[in-house]
């Protein structure tokens, strides 16, 4: 196991046979603005060294590069069961199920919520992408769904909210307040006001752990990091777009089965 600085969750932690890790940016070979555990594929990173970080991230988990199993995200509510490694194939998707010991289920953000689920007695994990489209649309549901068709229980199901944009970061305006209330009444709970009368301040990991609550698991938590606020630990598009760097690197949270 290749020693990278990782995020634990003591939920997940305590899983018996499971192995979960919210990587940050360092214990990579990235340089610039990509510096350093880049695992973005569809960065504009040297691919060399994207290929490298995702060998290191494997490794944490003894596993081989082909094992890391992560889909080209859509930001949609499509699950994707892995029976086994997928190399160099992305399948449109925002979260990987499996059930098969060895394969690592990976979710990328860079603000977005990553979503860890183990369910350890029916011996099945997965990761999910959930940025508020993906959170709002039910990528939750899809990946607790797609567990329970394995055989799993969101009553056993233990839940980790990753790194992700906090709330004292993300702000929006009111049109987005107005699309959770139309799409998801009552969610107007997770806005406070913002610097502006037109302007809102959105709690995405509270959501997300909402729609955990919604979905049937009841262990859940967030692990409480701002990727925005925190630069010298983690990516952030928004933080990004607010300097105008014009790209930015990619986090991997992941979870898989001992062997």
């Amino acid at each position: 196991m290749l020693d990278l600085p990782t995020i634990q969750s003591p939920l997940l932690a305590a899983a018996a046979g499971v192995r979960h890790a919210f990587f940050t940016r360092r214990g990579g070979v990235s340089t610039g603005l990509y510096e350093s555990l880049n695992l973005g594929r569809g960065s504009q990173d040297d691919a060399a060294d994207v290929d490298e970080n995702r060998a290191r991230a494997a490794a944490w988990f003894g596993a081989e590069a082909a094992d890391l199993n992560t889909c080209f995200q859509i930001h949609s509510t499509i699950a994707i069961v892995a029976d086994g490694s997928w190399g160099d194939v992305r399948p449109e998707g925002d979260a990987v199920v499996s059930k098969t010991p060895g394969v690592v289920c990976g979710a990328l953000a860079a603000d977005c919520a990553p979503v860890l689920i183990a369910d350890p007695q029916a011996r099945i994990v997965a990761a999910a992408h959930a940025g508020w489209k993906g959170a709002l649309g039910g990528i939750v549901q899809a990946a607790v769904d797609a567990m329970v068709e394995l055989g799993g229980d969101p009553e056993r199901m233990v839940a980790a909210v990753g790194p992700c944009i906090g709330p004292a970061s993300y702000e929006v305006g009111l049109e987005f307040l107005e699309r959770f209330e139309a799409d998801s009444p009552g969610s107007g709970r997770f806005f406070a006001p913002g610097q502006s009368g037109d302007k809102r301040m959105f709690d995405l990991p509270a959501f997300v752990l909402d729609r955990l609550r919604t979905a049937g698991i009841e262990q859940r938590e967030w692990v409480g990091q701002d990727t925005c606020a925190q630069a010298e630990l983690f990516f952030s598009n928004r933080r990004a777009v607010l300097k105008g760097e014009g790209d930015y690197g990619r986090l991997l949270s992941a979870i898989a089965l001992d062997a």
